[in-house]
């Protein structure tokens, strides 16, 4: 169970357990901690070379869906990356579509007067809301999949140089990115004249 004090946060096992299942605990602890790649140090009763299954929460997940639209070089990387967000049968928008949708359900049969106000909102919401980032989203990742160009700007340098490059560490293999010519500036307003 979690114990949190002033600056300090940590676990100890439920009071009342047996001693064979407060060992079962740790060496479960262990083998979790373990398995979500941390070092664990422990007595040799608790060691274990199990690694239980752990998956991501949900949220890192779709973080992960940002670092790889943050990190792509061309427009079908892109694509494949709002695919997993747009796509109708499975994609992240049509999951957020069905909580929205059951999350109004349960509410039309709560009973409070409020109930019906937030059930018809979250219906609005899944229905007007999101069909709108879905409707751009989709278009934007179509759009995208059909250009099949690289992005001036970003290239795929691996910060590899030549062996034959005696500074090393100054020069990378990889064309420099295009300069972007600055905008114009905006036209002055012309003032009125007598």
């Amino acid at each position: 169970m979690a114990v949190v004090r002033l600056h300090e946060t940590y676990h100890r096992a439920p009071t009342g357990l047996a001693e064979d299942d407060e060992s079962r605990l740790a060496r479960d602890a262990v083998a979790r901690l373990r398995a979500a790649g941390y070092y664990v140090d422990c007595a040799p009763g608790f060691d274990t070379d199990a690694r239980p299954a752990s998956y991501p929460p949900l949220g890192s997940s779709v973080a992960h869906l940002a670092e790889r639209l943050r990190d792509a070089t061309t427009t079908d990387e892109v694509a494949d990356a709002l695919t997993e967000l747009t796509a109708a049968h499975d994609g992240i928008l049509a999951a957020l579509e069905e909580v929205l949708t059951a999350t109004a359900e349960f509410h039309d049969g709560l009973g409070q007067p409020a109930d019906p106000y937030t059930a018809r909102r979250l219906h609005y919401l899944a229905d007007e809301h999101l069909h709108i980032i879905r409707t751009d989203l989709t278009h934007t990742r179509n759009a995208l999949a059909d250009r099949h160009a690289l992005h001036p700007g970003r290239s795929t340098c691996t910060g590899e140089v030549p062996a034959t490059e005696r500074e090393r560490s100054a020069v990378c293999a990889c064309p420099p990115p295009p300069r972007t010519v600055p905008a114009p500036p905006p036209p002055a307003a012309a003032g009125l004249r007598r």
